[in-house]
């Protein structure tokens, strides 16, 4: 049964869930905290521990996004950076890219009816927060960074419970359906264990 459930949510259509993260007060040395991070800006390079692990890894992610993003570089850059923040945040870039999916179906312009935008759809109050007013949420790496940064301090907050974490990051707190497609995703159609198939 648990099975029927996951693949009905991959099947189902995709931005449909994305919401609208809701704007709560940082504490100042979170917001300082989170501001440090988005200031580093160091150029996204995969971390693996074998260069052949991240072969691997890439072409598996890159054949299963080929439909997404027909692209070849754009794909590789989408990938690096996605690899690249979620290893900083401390995240499983598997993670986020069924976020991404799940958010915005992997448009970098998508925009919800909120106002979210980008890739992970991010709201743009947090530019006000904890960014600098030249950030452009629709650039690839700034909205993937923000993205991990944000959801990292979501499961901080919730001490690690990722179904709430995910529920705050998608605005959506009392309805369990965002986090559980974000589930089903992330270890569905996303979910790698280092074989390719």
């Amino acid at each position: 049964m648990r099975r029927l459930v996951a693949l009905a949510l991959l099947a189902a259509p995709l931005g449909a869930a994305a919401g609208a993260q809701k704007y709560e007060p940082l504490a100042a040395a979170v917001a300082q905290r989170m501001s440090a991070a988005l200031a580093d800006r160091a150029p996204p390079v995969f971390s693996f521990a074998r260069a052949e692990d991240a072969h691997r890894w890439v072409h598996e992610m890159s054949r299963r996004l080929r439909a997404r993003i027909p692209d070849r570089k754009e794909r590789i850059e989408l990938l690096k950076t996605v690899q690249y923040e979620a290893v900083r945040a401390g995240l499983d870039p598997q993670l986020v890219l069924a976020v991404i999916e799940v958010e915005s179906g992997f448009r970098k312009y998508a925009v919800s009816s909120a106002g979210a935008r980008g890739y992970m759809q991010v709201m743009p109050f947090w530019v006000k927060l904890i960014g600098q007013p030249d950030h452009n949420l629709f650039r690839m790496r700034t909205n993937i960074r923000y993205g991990c940064l944000i959801l990292r301090h979501y499961l901080d907050e919730e001490k690690g419970d990722l179904f709430r974490a995910l529920g705050r990051y998608n605005g959506s707190l009392a309805d369990p359906q965002y986090p559980t497609a974000v589930h089903a995703h992330w270890r569905g159609r996303w979910g790698y264990d280092g074989a390719t198939s």
